[in-house]
């Protein structure tokens, strides 16, 4: 009886301790459909399509997981979703052609990038009302918050800058000239450096926080691929600061990047026109939207390979996964 005991009390603690990665929804905006589909992360099968408002490109997540925020480009606003029900139950005033958003640490502040009128709009999501518009530069797309949230960076395509805001006082307070059309900001964990793809420029411009100048530049090369089909568009790091993540574009991969040495490590092969990324909370997997292959690829991170891929709707633009 007594062995029994202990049997059963070894299989429960194996059960507790093997930690498994909890199940987190994945929502992928679709830009030519007018969708999002919602992926669950450890089955990794689509369990629902949203429908949703005209060309999705950005999407975001609430802190707490119940608001999930698309940018309805071509409706001119940004769709709010109860994540319970997946149904739309509300907008924020998001200024035309909103493209890309980046939410405050506090998750109170929306600033999104308005394409068409060169402007940040800064939104209290509580209120649902504008706080501020920002002229930046030409195209702004990029977008990029300080894990302190004192510093919101946007990038402007045509322009060629990162624009650094002040988020106390909503101004510019400096301006860094990367290479052609910059698409992504992304900080480190520690707020050190920001990272600054540039799509036609082929490089990722790293960019000091306190100093406002670049330390490096980093270049890609893929044997068997003309230079100009790598295109670095998406940026995410890893939650430890060690690794930076890279989606190429139409060179149809995933760069791994030392964050020490500046190093590329690996190019990791996904599907056609990799644009987004996205981790999953636990680390263990990065997910990218792969455009033309209308597809997302799950990226094992301990591997760096990928382990699966998964079709959602007609041109996968952006990507975001619900929080623990």
């Amino acid at each position: 009886m007594r062995r029994h005991v202990y049997l059963l009390a070894g299989m429960i603690a194996a059960v507790l301790y093997a930690g498994p990665s909890l199940a987190n929804t994945v929502y992928v905006s679709n830009e030519k459909d007018n969708t999002v589909t919602v992926v669950d992360s450890k089955t990794m099968e689509v369990t629902q399509t949203i429908n949703v408002g005209q060309r999705p490109r950005g999407i975001t997540i609430s802190h707490d997981g119940k608001h999930l925020y698309v940018c309805a480009s071509d409706d001119d606003t940004v769709e709010i979703i109860d994540t319970a029900t997946h149904q739309i139950i509300g907008t924020l005033p998001s200024g035309p052609d909103p493209e890309l958003f980046v939410l405050s640490p506090d998750g109170k502040t929306l600033y999104v990038a308005n394409e068409d009128d060169n402007l940040v709009t800064v939104i209290d999501v509580d209120k649902k009302t504008v706080i501020t518009e920002i002229p930046v530069g030409v195209e702004p797309e990029g977008m990029g918050v300080s894990p302190d949230g004192k510093t919101m960076v946007n990038t402007s395509e045509t322009t060629n800058m990162a624009h650094f805001i002040d988020t106390s006082t909503h101004e510019i307070v400096a301006n860094v000239l990367v290479d052609s059309r910059p698409r992504f900001a992304e900080f480190k964990p520690d707020g050190s450096q920001v990272w600054v793809s540039s799509e036609i420029g082929g490089t990722v411009s790293v960019i000091d926080n306190a100093s406002r100048q670049i330390v490096k530049k980093i270049t890609f090369e893929i044997q068997g691929l003309r230079s100009e089909a790598i295109q670095p568009v998406g940026v995410r790091i890893s939650v430890d600061g060690k690794k930076a993540y890279v989606a190429l574009g139409p060179a149809n991969r995933v760069a791994v990047v030392d964050t020490q040495t500046y190093e590329v490590e690996k190019y990791i092969l996904v599907g056609q026109r990799v644009w987004q990324l996205a981790f999953t909370p636990d680390g263990q997997h990065l997910i990218s939207t792969n455009g033309l292959s209308n597809d997302i690829t799950f990226i094992d991170t301990a591997s760096d390979e990928p382990v699966k891929s998964v079709t959602v709707g007609a041109m996968p633009w952006g990507v975001t996964v619900a929080p623990n």
